[in-house]
């Protein structure tokens, strides 16, 4: 689930694969140079390059994707420009603001060097200085490609999925479940570097400040959003798949004192409802959604959607990806269909035992 090594084009082509049409539609901007000359924002469709937030596209298009790899030398980073756009927009609106926003985003010449600076001011404490963070975060960021890919990801999943998400530069400055991932990120580094009380350290400080508690060791795949993330727990061996969405209070805990594998591990595209306890080495099937308060202890099957205490599988989704559509209810159409199938069922004699099967 952790990022693999990219090679060089397959990263270039990845670092034009981050926004969705998104990007063009959200920005108001009356005067289309103020992106700049060099900017690649409109040049592809991007939801056919790369369709994990573009809900409803179900292949990439290979021919634009060798065509971003290709033209990589000639296109920059679609995202940091709507960021820095988006900066400068709001410091005219704002002035109070405008200090604020250059020291945090204008003032620096990429994504990773701004996301760190912002880090390392919320993480700082006074033994803790903010220098020192800084110089942990861009050295670790600067030299890792794929955590300068997660990081973009992750920033798109929730200007897609977070309907209160207002920008990406938003998001860059205030949300704390994005801080937390994002620090997550660089602790998992240092840890498989073997500098575990640093990464313990940065862990702690996540904990204290944001009340997110992620295990350095816990393996998290791209496209993640932790929604308000308030008390969202996840232990040393859970594994986190790609294009997860995971809401506040959700714990991914063991269940005693065992070692080895002993957290969930999430499939890909999972959506996981507000206070959802997942204990054990269990697994939770691809696109599948938990319903919120729900407490799991035995695996759930991809595409199922289970709720309640103990969960229960209660139907299945035809998204392919819950987290992207973000549809925490089931629709009274959905509830028809399960009480319908369930007096169908129990007419003929099966409703007991497949149910007690669950």
């Amino acid at each position: 689930m952790a990022c693999s090594c990219l090679s060089d084009d397959t990263w270039y082509a990845l670092s034009q694969m981050r926004t969705t049409t998104s990007l063009t539609t959200t920005l108001q901007v009356e005067d289309p140079e103020k992106l700049g000359p060099n900017s690649s924002m409109a040049d592809y469709p991007i939801e056919k390059v790369f369709p994990v937030y573009a809900v409803g596209v179900s292949e990439p298009d290979p021919n634009l994707i060798v065509s971003v790899a290709n033209t990589a030398s000639t296109v920059g980073d679609p995202i940091w420009d709507a960021v820095k756009l988006e900066a400068k927009l709001e410091a005219e609106k704002e002035p109070i603001l405008s200090s604020f926003l250059y020291a945090s985003i204008l003032t620096h010449d990429c994504l990773d060097r701004a996301l760190s600076f912002v880090l390392s001011n919320r993480l700082q404490n006074p033994t803790l200085l903010a220098t020192q963070l800084m110089d942990i975060f861009c050295d670790v960021i600067m030299h890792d490609r794929c955590i300068q890919c997660s990081i973009r990801l992750d920033l798109q999943a929730c200007k897609d999925r977070d309907p209160s998400c207002l920008s990406y530069c938003s998001a860059l400055l205030y949300l704390k479940g994005y801080h937390s991932l994002q620090t997550h990120r660089v602790a998992h580094a240092l840890w498989n570097q073997g500098r575990k009380v640093l990464a313990l350290a940065l862990q702690s400080r996540v904990s204290e400040v944001f009340g997110v508690d992620i295990h350095p060791a816990a393996k998290i795949g791209d496209g993640i959003l932790l929604d308000h993330a308030t008390g969202v727990v996840i232990g040393e061996t859970a594994v986190i798949g790609n294009r997860v969405s995971l809401m506040q209070g959700v714990t991914l805990g063991g269940t005693g004192k065992e070692t080895g594998d002993r957290h969930p591990q999430i499939g890909q595209g999972a959506l996981i409802g507000a206070s959802v306890t997942i204990l054990g080495n269990i697994k939770v099937g691809e696109g599948a959604m938990v319903g919120a308060g729900s407490l799991v202890m035995k695996d759930v099957p991809p595409h199922s959607m289970v709720t309640g205490i103990p969960a229960k599988v209660i139907g299945y989704i035809d998204d392919q990806d819950p987290s992207l559509t973000m549809k925490h209810d089931a629709s009274k159409e959905f509830f028809k269909k399960v009480a319908i199938s369930c007096k169908e069922a129990k007419s003929n004699g099966i409703f007991s035992s497949a149910w007690g099967a669950q």
